[in-house]
């Protein structure tokens, strides 16, 4: 006797489940993106039509706001400021904190990640004050050198921090058989577990890359006039009497542009390491 098949029922709910995830995605999205698309709207709009709830989409657009940012010049000059910090901190953070990370994940080395912990939650303004002692005592208040010095102690231990977990779900057996044909230690490290850990090493210092960019406490600080970066020349368009609302929205939407084009460039290298990320260690 053959058995026969009934056919199968079709599964209910998945439509309902799949418009109500929808509208969750939608609803977080807007949430996002409002405050930015409300940002470069505004940014094309004068400081009346900006300041009255009666103009929404509707309203002449004007380049007047970009123009006079620009040829001020200290938006530009403060960019050029914010990326040339950046980039140095994240790359001698980078240097400091992959090997460290290899090391630390891979020898589980447990008291050095508990200290680089300590540094992740220590309250950078509570070292503004000796730091400003110290550095002003060594004449480097003002310098480019103060600022990097000053990423770096957050960005190293962000690195490292997201750097050990992937380290620590590598394949060991891949480095021992590098040994095995002849390679160090430190040279299984570089031709064998560096290479695969490009996408957490993007990751990483695209996130301290942001950091460094919108810090605004340090650059508060330390810089002057020369080395001011772009989250101090913001608050410049906010005085006492009033706000530059035209102009603070049109350098907000300038500034927002290198770390839009940098996320979606790393696009890739920036999904594959936080999911990885998630998956391992």
């Amino acid at each position: 006797m053959s058995a026969t098949l009934s056919p199968a029922r079709p599964r209910r709910g998945r439509p309902y489940g799949s418009w109500l995830r929808g509208i969750a995605i939608t609803a977080v999205t807007l949430v996002f993106a409002l405050p930015l698309v409300w940002m470069f709207v505004a940014a094309f709009k004068t400081n009346v039509q900006v300041t009255d709830p009666s103009i929404g989409l509707w309203f002449t657009p004007t380049l007047d706001n970009f123009r006079a940012v620009v040829e001020a010049g200290q938006i530009v000059r403060s960019m050029g400021n914010s990326l040339l910090v950046g980039v140095v901190s994240t790359a001698l953070s980078a240097v400091i904190a992959v090997p460290a990370a290899w090391a630390v994940g891979r020898f589980s080395l447990h008291r050095t990640g508990s200290v680089i912990l300590v540094a992740r939650i220590v309250p950078a303004i509570s070292l503004l004050v000796p730091w400003y002692y110290l550095f002003a005592r060594m004449g480097l208040v003002g310098s480019y050198t103060v600022l990097i010095l000053s990423h770096m102690f957050v960005s190293v231990p962000l690195i490292m921090w997201i750097m050990i977990s992937f380290f620590a779900g590598l394949p060991v057996e891949l480095e021992e058989a590098a040994r095995t044909d002849g390679l160090s230690a430190f040279g299984a490290f570089w031709r064998i577990s560096l290479p695969l850990a490009a996408p957490g090493t993007a990751t990483a210092s695209l996130l301290a890359f942001v950091f460094s960019w919108n810090n605004f406490m340090f650059a508060l600080v330390f810089s002057d006039d020369r080395t001011q970066t772009v989250p101090v020349t913001l608050f410049n368009f906010i005085s006492y009497a009033s706000t530059d609302w035209g102009g603070l929205m049109a350098a907000a939407s300038l500034i927002t542009v290198p770390v839009v084009l940098a996320a979606v460039l790393g696009q890739k290298y920036l999904v594959a390491g936080l999911t990885s990320g998630a998956t391992k260690g």
